[in-house]
């Protein structure tokens, strides 16, 4: 059953001047967020890190700079938009409102998935200590790495981090990566059935998700909410490849050396803080999908 999303009831009213300021506001600071993304991409250049957003889930810089003002925000004068998708003139035709009926009508098994996935790793316990070795299990007795930069450490070496260890990922898009061998060395098998049973809100990948999830729910979202996890996604994947066997100091990237005592518990400390950040997104994504909220 698809859950309910506030239909009718407008709680906030923005004159011409309020939502056009919000909406440049928003512009600029996606265009900031963007702009090492948008002159790479003039040049023909990557960036091992930054890149990922951008091709892991394949949405343009141009979609994070539309500003919706989400679910019951009636915007005066804002005619232009009375033709945008999943928008309507207000009854008395002096505003537009974001048409949450035809978004429901039109991802209805959407926002049902979403808001189950969501609600399920909301109230699960945070899993800490999986250290990121995600990446490491990605590259297990394998020659060919999946980024086109070198190793820290010998394909031996990296091997042994991993065999010292013990791999407790929770989130299946990062486990499908693993190698063969180090598929059967996860704490236990993941599958996209299990996803909903398995998502934690201590998993780094889980909160970097939020994004995707955001960039989905559409002008359920406002503008902040999905700029404040595009920001979460990014540092993030920061953390992520630091963590990571590769060397990125070229890239200006210092590593967090899980391998060692002081690497870990560096990883832990900032993994807590991308978790609470997290939850924060994750619970006003929620909100968004809730009656009455």
């Amino acid at each position: 059953m698809t859950p309910p999303i506030p239909q009718t009831a407008t709680t906030i009213r923005l004159s011409d001047d309020e939502w056009r300021a919000a909406a440049e506001t928003h512009a600029a600071r996606a265009d900031e967020l963007t702009a090492g993304r948008r002159a790479r991409a003039s040049r023909g250049q990557t960036h091992p890190v930054d890149d990922f957003l951008f091709t892991y889930y394949s949405y343009k810089p141009s979609l994070l700079r539309r500003w919706h003002p989400g679910a019951g925000v009636e915007l005066a004068d804002a005619g232009e938009r009375a033709g945008w998708r999943w928008y309507r003139s207000t009854d008395d035709h002096r505003g537009v409102v974001v048409d949450t009926a035809a978004f429901r009508a039109d991802r209805g098994d959407l926002i049902t998935a979403v808001s189950r996935l969501l609600r399920a790793t909301s109230q699960r316990p945070a899993h800490f200590g999986c250290f990121g070795l995600h990446e490491w299990a990605m590259v297990y007795r394998d020659a060919t790495p999946r980024h086109d930069v070198p190793l820290r450490l010998s394909p031996a070496e990296t091997d042994a981090v991993v065999e010292a260890s013990e791999l407790r990922c929770t989130h299946f898009d990062a486990y499908r990566f693993f190698t063969d061998a180090a598929v059967p060395l996860n704490q236990e098998p993941l599958s996209r059935d299990l996803q909903v049973a398995r998502e934690q809100p201590g998993c780094l990948h889980a909160g970097m998700d939020l994004y995707k999830w955001a960039v989905k729910l559409g002008p359920l979202v406002p503008g902040e909410v999905l700029l404040d996890a595009f920001e979460l996604a990014r540092d993030i994947r920061t953390l992520d490849m630091q963590a990571s066997p590769y060397d990125l100091r070229d890239w200006g990237y210092e590593p967090v050396a899980i391998e060692t005592v002081d690497g870990k518990t560096e990883y832990g400390r900032r993994q807590r803080a991308f978790s609470m950040r997290a939850s924060e997104i994750r619970a006003r994504l929620l909100t968004r999908l809730d009656d009455g909220s």
